[in-house]
């Protein structure tokens, strides 16, 4: 074997039993969620043990109306509050992106939020939602105002602000990082064209900043899909099926029900759709990229 063909396999020698091993801990448990949805399949057999029944599971929750329900909560959940998180922590980013005394210590307390274990945040927030001793009713009340039921009437809405308040320093924090990494020539050329600070947000920083937000915001929206904990210990799915998202839905079929084909089922499902996002959403990202090295050239090239 030459010289140089032994340097460039060396790197993948290195790396194949990494890959060996990521592979096997993905794919078996992935095979095996796959294979499980088209059995019979409950706690008390093993998966040989059931009985194949091809896709019925799969038919029988595309005509559930509760299961559609689920669905349709979870993509109202997930939209609002990475929509909202998006917002408010690029703003709060774009709005702390400068030298002030003190600043270290405003971003720290910016994520102290999302230090906190989610069973924590709910139970912090039931409790502040509670329809007597609750902080928010406690408040309404001296003001002259009628109490809220926040976990019944709008309890869609309560967790929606719960988890706004837990996730929005990590849109935060990942934005703070990616206006600093902006090419300090691209804002300094706008700023001796004249450009205002507004048109530096809209013209230079979002654009340049638009590849990391996305992949921010799919990591985000990703992991809305599946929260579980805080919607668990503040609502518990209810009242009805009104926070019932599908994480939710997915558990309380394996546990409860016991039916683990069904769950796998619709695991599936769930899989499916953050795929056919996530390519979506990376397709686009690449087209920003392109589009944001293009800008950083044409500008560098008026200086």
């Amino acid at each position: 074997m030459s010289t140089a063909t032994y340097n460039r396999l060396t790197p993948y020698v290195f790396l194949a039993p990494a890959v060996v091993i990521m592979a096997l801990a993905l794919l078996y448990p992935l095979g095996y969620m796959v294979y499980g949805s088209f059995r019979d399949w409950d706690p008390s057999q093993t998966l040989g043990e059931s009985t194949f029944i091809g896709l019925k599971n799969y038919v029988t929750l595309w005509n559930d109306p509760n299961f559609r329900e689920s669905v349709a909560v979870t993509l109202k959940f997930a939209i609002s509050v990475v929509t909202v998180e998006m917002f408010i922590g690029v703003g709060l980013a774009l709005l702390l992106d400068r030298k002030l005394r003190g600043m270290s210590l405003l971003r720290t307390l910016f994520i102290l939020p999302m230090m906190i274990a989610p069973v924590v945040v709910g139970l912090i927030w039931r409790y502040m939602y509670h329809p007597t001793v609750g902080v928010f009713n406690k408040s309404l009340k001296s003001m002259g105002f009628e109490s809220v039921d926040w976990l019944g009437q709008h309890a869609l809405l309560s967790v929606i602000i719960a988890d706004i308040w837990q996730w929005t320093p990590f849109i935060f924090i990942l934005s703070l990082a990616a206006l600093q990494s902006l090419p300090r020539s691209a804002l300094e050329a706008a700023r001796i064209d004249g450009a205002t600070g507004w048109q530096q947000i809209i013209h230079i920083k979002l654009p340049l900043m638009m590849p990391v937000l996305i992949v921010t915001g799919l990591l985000r929206l990703i992991d809305a899909f599946k929260v579980l904990e805080v919607i668990l210990v503040m609502t518990e799915g209810g009242p009805g099926l009104s926070t019932e998202i599908l994480a939710l839905r997915i558990s309380r079929t394996a546990t409860e029900f016991r039916e683990l084909g069904v769950a796998a089922a619709m695991s599936n499902y769930l899989l499916m759709m953050l795929l056919l996002l996530t390519i979506v959403m990376l397709a686009y990202n690449r087209i920003q990229e392109y589009r944001a090295a293009r800008a950083v050239r044409m500008i560098e090239e008026d200086v």
